[in-house]
């Protein structure tokens, strides 16, 4: 837990939740079993439980933002 800076779980948005952690450099990025996103870094691994829409919502703005125009 050295590296986790928070963790926020709000009593009254009961579908969100802050994590504040450095996870180092970036060494990969995955999604595992049809919507688990897994983000390698040097120092850990963060895993979050999407929906499949929520996870093309976020894919769609990862493509958005690196199509330079």
């Amino acid at each position: 837990m050295r590296h986790v800076r928070s963790l926020i779980v709000s009593d009254d948005v009961h579908d969100r939740v802050l994590f504040d952690a450095n996870i180092g450099e970036l060494i990969g990025l995955t999604v595992e079993d049809g919507g688990v996103l897994e983000v390698k870094g040097t120092h850990g691994i963060l895993r979050m439980d999407l929906a499949v829409k929520e996870l093309e919502a976020i894919l769609s703005r990862m493509k958005k933002n690196a199509d330079p125009k």
